[in-house]
C-alpha cells in the first residue's frame, strides 16, 4: 500500500498571550490517502480553518506550530515556510470560503485565471493559459464562458464567483485540493451545483481533497472519510459511511441531531435542536474531557483525559463511554 499524500501527526497549534498562550489545535491527526477526499466538520471555533491554513503555512507569524510529523507526498516538515510556499498553487489548492475577497475586483476574471497558472506553467504563452482557463470555466459549469472570461467579479453572482474560484483551483491540477465552507451563503439550487462542479473536479483529476465545513449533510455528498473536531481535539473519525451509521462520540451525536433535513416537512411547532454552553476558550483548556461541560451524558470520570478507542478499520473515538451501548 503506497503512503498516505498527507500524513499530519499530533499537529499543535498556539498563540502567545499577555499571561498564558491560546491553544487552539491539541495533538491533531490527519490522514489524507491519494485521491480520498477527507472532511473536517464542527462548530464554528473547532480549528478546521486553522488545520487547513496551518497546511498551507498561512498561519500568523506569532502562531506557533509544532507535530510529531507533518508529511506531504513523501517530504517532510511541510509546515516549514520554505516548502509551504512551494506547495502552494502547485500541488496544494484552496478554495476560498468567501469568493468574494479571493478575487481582486480590479481585474477581469479572464486575467486572473491566467494569472493563477502562471506559477505552474512558467512557459506556456498566454494564447494556451486563456484557452485552458476558458474551457475549466465552461466546465465548472458557467453559462457562456467566453463572454465572461472579460467581465469583473462584481459582475457575477456568489455562486457563479464560487465557480470561478473552483475554476482557479482546478486550473494548478493539484495533488490536493482545500475546500473551506465551500457552499456558505449560497442557496440550495447553488449549493447543488457547487458540489457537482467539486464531484467533477474530483473525477476529473484525481485529486485528493480536504473538506471543510460546519454541514455534516455537505460532507456526507462530498466525503470517504470524517474527521470531526471540537475546541482544537479530533474527537472521533472514520469512513463517512460509518460515523454516520454509528456516531460513536456525544458531539458527533449532538452535531447530527442539529443536521436540518430539507426534504422533511416543515413543522413550525417543531423546536431547532441546539447544543448548550459554549466553545470553552483555547487559554482555559479543561484538564479532562474537552466536552464535558456541554454533554448531556458526562460523569465523574470525565474529569480525566478520555482513552483512544477503535471499534473498526479506521473509526475511532474519544470518550468514557462504552461502543457497545
Amino acid at each position: 500500500m503506497s503512503e498516505a499524500l498527507v500524513a499530519i501527526e499530533k499537529l499543535n497549534v498556539s498563540y502567545p498571550g499577555a499571561t498564558v498562550s491560546a491553544h487552539v489545535l491539541d495533538s491533531v491527526d490527519i490522514t489524507i490517502g491519494h485521491g480520498e477526499a477527507v472532511g473536517l466538520v464542527g462548530e464554528s471555533g473547532s480549528g478546521k480553518s486553522t488545520v487547513a491554513f496551518a497546511l498551507l503555512g498561512l498561519l500568523a507569524d506569532d502562531a506557533d506550530v509544532s507535530a510529531g510529523r507533518a508529511a506531504f507526498d513523501g517530504r517532510e516538515n511541510v509546515f516549514a515556510t520554505k516548502e509551504a510556499e512551494a506547495l502552494r498553487g502547485t500541488e496544494i489548492a484552496m478554495v476560498f470560503q468567501d469568493p468574494m475577497s479571493a478575487l481582486n475586483p480590479l481585474f477581469t476574471i479572464g486575467t486572473q485565471l491566467i494569472d493563477i497558472q502562471r506559477r505552474r506553467f512558467p512557459n506556456e504563452r498566454r494564447s494556451q493559459l486563456w484557452a485552458r482557463a476558458e474551457r475549466v470555466l465552461a466546465e465548472v459549469g458557467m453559462p457562456d464562458a467566453p463572454r465572461r472570461m472579460r467581465a469583473y467579479p462584481h459582475e457575477f453572482s456568489g455562486g457563479m464567483r464560487q465557480r470561478v474560484v473552483i475554476a482557479m483551483a482546478l486550473l494548478v491540477e493539484p495533488k490536493l485540493l482545500i475546500a473551506d465552507e465551500p457552499t456558505t451563503a449560497l442557496d440550495a439550487t447553488v449549493e447543488a451545483q457547487v458540489v457537482e462542479a467539486l464531484r467533477r473536479l474530483r473525477r476529473r483529476t484525481r485529486s485528493s481533497m480536504l473538506v471543510v465545513s460546519h454541514s455534516m449533510g455537505l460532507i456526507a455528498e462530498l466525503c470517504d472519510s470524517v474527521v470531526v473536531m471540537y475546541a482544537g481535539t479530533v474527537v472521533e473519525s472514520g469512513p463517512v459511511k460509518a460515523v454516520l451509521r454509528k456516531p460513536l462520540h456525544p458531539y458527533t451525536r449532538a452535531l447530527l441531531a442539529c443536521e436540518i433535513d430539507p426534504y422533511a416537512d416543515f413543522d413550525p411547532e417543531q423546536e431547532l435542536a441546539t447544543i448548550p454552553g459554549i466553545v470553552p476558550d483555547p487559554a482555559r483548556r479543561p484538564s479532562g474531557c474537552i466536552f464535558a461541560a456541554r454533554c448531556t451524558e458526562s460523569h465523574a470520570r470525565c474529569s480525566e483525559p478520555p482513552p483512544h478507542r477503535q471499534v473498526e478499520a479506521g473509526h475511532r473515538f474519544s470518550c468514557w463511554q462504552d461502543a457497545s451501548r
